[in-house]
């Protein structure tokens, strides 16, 4: 089932609210009637209980009109004609209103539906919205990537309801299983993030993936135990990432190097400082070493491979090569002309 953003008032809320309006309405007529009802009377002759009182109200109200309770006098008959007949319209306005809202709702959501099924393409899917897919989110929302080409693959109810109150597409279901994939439109993916709870089923995801796909779409998967890493990219993953080795290697660094975990956690922090980022190398920097341009060049993408700087290959930038930089990341720095 797919999930879209959240609406600032959901179904129920709104009928909820109508229903309220017409219960309300129910007691205020109520009320009036039994103020007034010695100026009633009914086909026996006798006078209106409260329960009377309760039946003229829904029987007006809903213009059934048994016409067994009558009002008897000129005042009665105002009221009437002020007060009961204008509810009478209101009533029927809520309930029909109501059925519209509802119907509105069930057409809006199939034309959303349709619209984004039509236009899905060249998006990211995230198979599981916990702490891995929520950071690895913002670090696309951070690179410039639209909410509108982000898909979000999650089976736990929270963090499903979560996704969509972020404004995120999310489609309930396993990552695992070919239909709810398909549903996410896997083929025309950009690349699909594989950041479930467990190795084992990030397993299982690759290879869906990956026999969905043909191996066409590119696909990142984190790793708790660094063994299972060789087993993902035989699933098919293109990049691993293995969450436990990475922090045990910043924990050593904090105790062998401690400026350094300083220096890492503010390129993975955005806005605090600096960041990593990439661009194309621009027609009159080819030729250049990347040491002597204004950019802070850290490394070049070549081709699809890393060289780094220390290499004799990274000496001069190519045709084609994509630029690995630092960048001030601080929000003043953004806002300046």
């Amino acid at each position: 089932m797919i999930h879209f953003p959240a609406q600032r008032r959901g179904p129920l809320s709104a009928l909820s609210l109508r229903l309220a309006a017409a219960i309300g309405l129910v007691l205020a007529v109520v009320a009036v009637v039994y103020l007034e009802r010695e100026q009633y009377r009914d086909n026996n002759g006798d006078g209106l209980t409260l329960l009377d009182c309760f039946y003229y109200a829904v029987v007006s109200l809903s213009t059934t009109g048994y016409g067994d309770i009558v009002p008897m006098t000129q005042q009665a008959r105002l009221v009437n004609i002020v007060f009961v007949t204008p509810a009478r319209v209101l009533f029927l306005i809520i309930l029909v209103g109501t059925t519209l809202e509802v119907l509105t709702e069930q057409y809006r959501t199939g034309r959303r539906l349709h619209r984004w099924e039509r236009r899905v393409k060249d998006h990211v899917i995230i198979c599981g919205y916990g702490t891995k897919g929520r950071s690895a989110i913002s670090a696309l929302m951070e690179n410039g990537l639209d909410k509108s080409r982000i898909v979000v693959v999650e089976r736990a109810g929270p963090a499903l309801r979560q996704a969509t109150s972020n404004g995120l597409v999310a489609i309930e279901g396993s990552a695992t299983r070919s239909s709810v994939l398909n549903q996410a439109h896997v083929r025309t993916a950009k690349a699909v993030i594989i950041a479930t709870d467990s190795d084992d089923a990030s397993v299982l995801v690759a290879l869906t993936v990956r026999q969905l796909t043909a191996g066409q779409v590119r696909i990142i998967a984190a790793a708790r135990e660094a063994e299972n890493a060789p087993l993902l990219k035989q699933s098919g993953a293109h990049h691993v990432i293995v969450s436990s080795a990475t922090a045990g290697r910043l924990l050593g660094l904090s105790t062998s190097a401690p400026p350094l975990i300083d220096v890492v956690e503010d390129l993975l922090t955005p806005g605090q400082g600096m960041a990593l980022a990439m661009r194309s190398a621009e027609r009159h920097e080819v030729g250049k070493s990347p040491r002597e341009l204004d950019t802070l060049v850290i490394a070049l993408v070549r081709r699809g491979k890393v060289v780094t700087l220390a290499d004799r290959a990274g000496a001069v930038i190519e045709t084609g090569d994509m630029l690995v930089h630092v960048r001030d990341d601080r929000p003043s720095a953004n806002t300046l002309p």
